[in-house]
């Protein structure tokens, strides 16, 4: 399945710049279910979008963007852990930039350990309705309400944007590491924009719970939370990032298609693109 129609040019694994990668991934989800199949519902509503951005007057698509296979989603979490991390060690070895569609959470863990490997000054961009900082949920160290944590133990320059939802561990667990964290409450008044950028490295690692969004817009995840963001606001904030920074890879997760509820999906195809469009136009400054 490809994120393009037929009217976009095929394009070969060795020529592409970005892959796209799906990973169906769902082990830990303890509300809403259904994360399993969000990449297709992604790809599935890719090919219905106009592939000239108007706002950013290009055509992404011309970066070459391949669509990879589904990863393998083995439910022994250690295992799996492994496998996407291999899978994205892999494609950053061929010099990829990997945009992955989940699948739960917990697949940013070994996404993100293969870009921690490869780039210094690196850190963690959290766009989360929910911290995901528990030192284990349910269980299980694996959960993704843990993933953060264990993102944390490999490099704590994380900082979660969005955040709406925690328990007591965890807010003590932010004072006590001085995470800089910014809570959706805050950021209402205060707008999004340089006080999170300040606080992030050179390189950055962007990871997109889509429960970050209101559910008036994003009504298909697994634990929606009210007070949320919208749209505009959102790549707005996404444009001055990847302007300010050097974004390293991408995971979009936590989209739990309804089939009567369409929009969700074609939000998500939607960010996708607009994600390709900035890319583009950061690779384009390069040049």
């Amino acid at each position: 399945m490809r994120f393009f129609d037929e009217d976009i040019p095929d394009i070969a694994f060795d020529q592409a710049r970005i892959i796209l990668l799906p990973v169906p991934y769902e082990h830990s989800t303890s509300y809403g279910k259904g994360a399993a199949k969000g990449p297709e519902a992604i790809l599935s509503a890719g090919p219905y979008l106009e592939f000239y951005d108007d706002q950013f007057d290009c055509e992404p698509w011309q970066l070459g963007v391949y669509t990879s296979d589904p990863v393998k989603c083995i439910q022994d979490p250690e295992i799996f852990q492994q496998t996407i991390y291999n899978k994205a060690a892999e494609l950053l070895q061929k010099d990829k930039f990997v945009i992955a569609l989940g699948g739960e959470h917990t697949i940013s863990f070994g996404l993100f350990r293969a870009c921690h490997e490869r780039f210094a000054e690196l850190s963690v961009l959290q766009l989360d309705a929910h911290s995901d900082l528990r030192n284990s949920f349910q269980n299980s160290r694996w959960s993704h309400a843990s993933v953060m944590r264990r993102i944390w133990e490999l490099n704590p320059n994380i900082v979660p944007v969005g955040i709406r939802s925690q328990c007591r561990e965890e807010r003590d667990f932010v004072l006590e590491q001085g995470i800089a964290i910014f809570y959706a409450h805050r950021i209402q008044n205060e707008g999004l924009g340089n006080n999170v950028i300040r606080k992030l490295q050179k390189n950055v690692y962007l990871t997109i719970d889509v429960d970050f969004f209101d559910p008036s817009i994003m009504p298909s995840t697994g634990t929606p939370e009210p007070g949320g963001f919208l749209w505009y606001e959102t790549i707005d904030f996404l444009e001055q990032v990847f302007k300010q920074r050097k974004i390293v890879g991408i995971d979009i997760v936590e989209l739990s298609p309804k089939p009567d509820v369409p929009h969700a999906d074609f939000l998500v195809a939607k960010l996708v693109y607009k994600l390709l469009s900035l890319k583009f136009m950061q690779e384009s400054l390069k040049e």
